[in-house]
């Protein structure tokens, strides 16, 4: 301390630095991860910003760092999918579970979906999401009816504790689950059952590893190909408010109210 907050977000290049060699003035750039984004104006490294289209709306690409590069290296990473393969994810209403169905339509494959409420049904259904499903102890049998029988081959978890196990018992055997978050607050439990006699296998994803171990190349390939289908309209989340940075205080409450549908953005008002 003291420190500024954000770890994503969206600039305009205002000025250059002495014998700096960067994306020109005026262009729309990704900021650095972590580097302070709730601000009007941030001084960044220029080898470290990354160009965007300057055509794409600046909230979209505003969202760009953490959520559509996690849904996609956990559609990419964990499980050889071809079109037509289905995939099975909890958490479906949150920013990644959004986006996870989205890329899944976008390359062939189905999705079910399993939200924890069924005022959140609707809204998944609305992003083209094959099936959704509210959680439960006859989770198993659901999935199986609603998907014909279908050998599920990847699971997404992002709940932890039971839920866990409750999307286990939905995928096929020999098929791979991943967990990247833990939103019951509780670790993730997994029966015997399961990675024993079914052969499923449970591994763990973070982003800020991939962000620290993987060639800058792959990562702006990556950034690059996702910032192409947002400005393609391709690829989106909803927003439920902005907030000026004035207004942080106000904002920060907004984030941590429950059951919101949408993200909460920092737009500074000069912007």
């Amino acid at each position: 301390l003291p420190a500024v907050g954000g770890s994503e977000g969206v600039g305009r290049v205002v000025e250059l630095g002495p014998d700096t060699q960067g994306p020109a003035v005026g262009q729309t750039v990704l900021l650095p991860p972590g580097g302070g984004t709730w601000a009007t104006h941030v001084v960044a490294a220029a080898a470290r910003l990354v160009p965007l289209p300057n055509a794409a709306d600046p909230k979209q690409l505003a969202m760009l760092t953490v959520n559509p590069p996690t849904a996609s290296l956990l559609l990419s990473d964990f499980a050889s999918l071809q079109p037509g393969d289905w995939v099975i994810q909890n958490g479906a209403n949150s920013g990644v579970g959004s986006y996870v169905v989205q890329l899944a339509k976008l390359r062939g494959f189905k999705t079910v979906n399993i939200v924890r409420r069924e005022s959140a049904v609707a809204g998944v259904e609305g992003l083209g999401a094959d099936v959704v499903l509210v959680d439960g102890d006859d989770l198993a049998e659901r999935v199986k009816a609603a998907t014909g029988g279908a050998a599920i081959k990847l699971g997404i978890d992002a709940v932890g504790g039971k839920a866990t196990m409750r999307l286990a018992a939905c995928l096929g055997e020999g098929a791979s689950m991943v967990n990247y978050g833990a939103l019951s607050g509780e670790p993730c439990v997994v029966s015997p059952r399961e990675l024993v006699f079914r052969d499923v296998c449970l591994k763990g994803f973070w982003l800020a590893r991939w962000f620290r171990t993987t060639a800058q190349q792959k990562q702006l390939a990556l950034l690059t190909e996702l910032a192409g289908l947002i400005a393609a309209g391709k690829l989106s989340a909803p927003i439920q408010a902005t907030y000026d940075v004035a207004q942080i205080k106000e904002a920060v409450a907004a984030a941590a109210a429950g059951e919101r549908q949408g993200k909460i953005l920092i737009t500074p008002s000069h912007a």
